[in-house]
C-alpha cells in the first residue's frame, strides 16, 4: 500500500510540474506607472512590458495617470502601501515625482525609470533610448537627403520639437543640431509643439510655410506630429515629395506615412528593447545586487550599460527607417513583438 501511494503521490508531483507556465510560482508584482495611454508608444510599453516581465516570472499591474502629475503622484503613494517587488516609473512630471521615488526606495521598494530619465534623484535602474544618439541619426539622414536634392549640403530644416520641458526631445535636438553645425549652409528653425499637442505642431507647420515657402525638410521628433504636419501640407496644395520629412519615434503612423511616400525616413525609438531590457535586469532591481557597466545584446540592439550618478543607466540605440526596410517585423511600430525570449542577467 505505501508503494502504492508513493507511486500515486510520484505521478502527481509529475502531472504537477508538467502543468502549463500559469502555476508556476511568480517573483512578485511589479508596477508600472504608465503617464498616459492615448498614444501607440505608451499603449506598446504596456503590451512589451508585460510580455517580457512574464517571461523572466514577474506578473505586472498597470497604472495609468491619464497625464495628471497629481494622479501619479496619488497612485505612487497607494502602490508604495502595497509593497510590490519594485515600482516601474514614466513619469509624467520630472521633478513632481522625484518625493514619490524616493518615499519608495526609503520603503524598501526598487524603481525603475522607464524610457524618461530622471536625473535629480537616484533610481535602482533607468531604461532609455540614446536620444542624443537619435539626433545624430537624424543628421546622418537629413545630410544625406538635402544632397540628393541640392547637390550638396544645404538648404532650410524646419525642426518640430515636442514640448520643451521634456528631456526627450531636448536631447535629439541636441544630437541633431550638433551634428548639423559641420554643415553652415543649412539653416534651422527650431520650434516647440508645446505639450506635444499634434495641432500645435500642424499649425508651426502651416505658419512656417507661409513665412519660408523655400524649407526643404520638416523634422518632427514624434510621428504623430508628423501626421499633423502632413495635413497642413496637403492644406497648402503639396502633394508627397514636395517637401521631404523625418520623424524620431517610429509609431506606426509614421511608417504608414513613408508607404504612402509622405515621409522619408523614421528614426526608431526602441520601444522592445527598452522594456526587455527592464526585464533582464528585473532579478538584480529587486535582489538589489550590482548591476556591472558595460556592453549587453537587447534584441539583438548593442546597449551600454554605465553608472551615473543617478544610478545604473542603460542606453538603446535606435535605427532608420525607410521605405527600403519599412515593414521589417523588428520595429515596434509594425507591431509583431518579437518572439526571442528574453532571459534574466545572471
Amino acid at each position: 500500500m505505501k508503494r502504492i501511494l508513493l507511486a500515486v503521490f510520484g505521478i502527481l508531483a509529475l502531472a504537477f510540474a508538467t502543468l502549463t507556465p500559469a502555476f508556476a510560482q511568480s517573483k512578485g508584482i511589479v508596477y508600472y506607472m504608465v503617464p498616459t495611454l492615448l498614444d501607440e508608444f505608451q499603449t506598446g510599453s504596456v503590451s512589451a512590458l508585460e510580455l517580457f516581465l512574464k517571461q523572466t516570472g514577474y506578473e505586472m499591474k498597470t497604472l495609468n495617470a491619464d497625464n495628471k502629475t497629481d494622479a501619479q503622484q496619488s497612485q505612487m503613494n497607494d502602490v508604495i502601501a502595497l509593497k510590490p517587488a519594485a515600482i516601474i516609473l514614466a513619469a509624467v512630471d520630472f521633478n513632481a515625482l522625484k518625493p514619490s521615488i524616493e518615499a519608495a526606495r526609503a520603503a524598501g521598494i526598487p524603481v525603475v525609470e522607464f524610457d524618461r530619465q530622471i536625473t535629480s534623484t537616484p533610481s535602482d535602474f533607468t531604461s532609455v533610448a540614446g536620444t542624443v544618439e537619435i539626433g545624430y541619426v537624424a543628421a546622418d539622414q537629413a545630410e544625406k537627403l538635402l544632397k540628393a536634392k541640392h547637390g550638396s549640403v544645404k538648404g532650410k530644416v524646419l525642426q518640430v520639437l515636442g514640448d520643451p520641458g521634456d528631456p526627450y526631445t531636448l536631447d535629439i535636438q541636441k544630437g541633431f543640431e550638433e551634428k548639423m553645425k559641420a554643415f553652415p549652409d543649412v539653416k534651422i528653425i527650431s520650434l516647440p509643439a508645446m505639450q506635444w499637442e499634434a495641432s500645435n505642431a500642424g499649425t508651426i507647420v502651416a505658419d512656417q510655410m507661409l513665412a519660408n515657402p523655400d524649407i526643404d525638410l520638416i523634422f518632427s521628433h514624434a510621428a504623430h506630429l508628423s501626421v499633423a504636419a502632413v495635413a497642413s501640407l496637403e492644406a497648402a496644395g503639396k502633394k508627397p515629395g514636395d517637401v521631404m520629412l523625418m520623424s524620431s519615434n517610429g509609431a506606426p503612423v509614421g511608417l504608414d506615412l513613408i508607404r504612402k511616400g509622405w515621409l522619408n525616413v523614421e528614426v526608431e525609438q526602441p520601444l522592445y528593447a527598452q522594456a526587455a531590457a527592464v526585464a533582464m535586469f528585473m532579478d538584480k532591481v529587486v535582489k538589489k545586487e550590482e548591476i556591472k557597466p558595460g556592453e549587453y545584446d537587447v534584441l539583438g540592439l548593442k546597449s551600454t550599460v554605465t553608472k551615473e550618478a543617478w544610478g545604473p543607466n542603460i542606453k538603446i540605440p535606435g535605427a532608420a527607417i525607410t521605405k527600403e526596410n519599412v515593414d521589417n517585423p523588428a520595429f515596434w511600430g509594425n507591431q509583431k513583438p518579437p518572439t526571442d525570449t528574453v532571459k534574466s542577467v545572471e
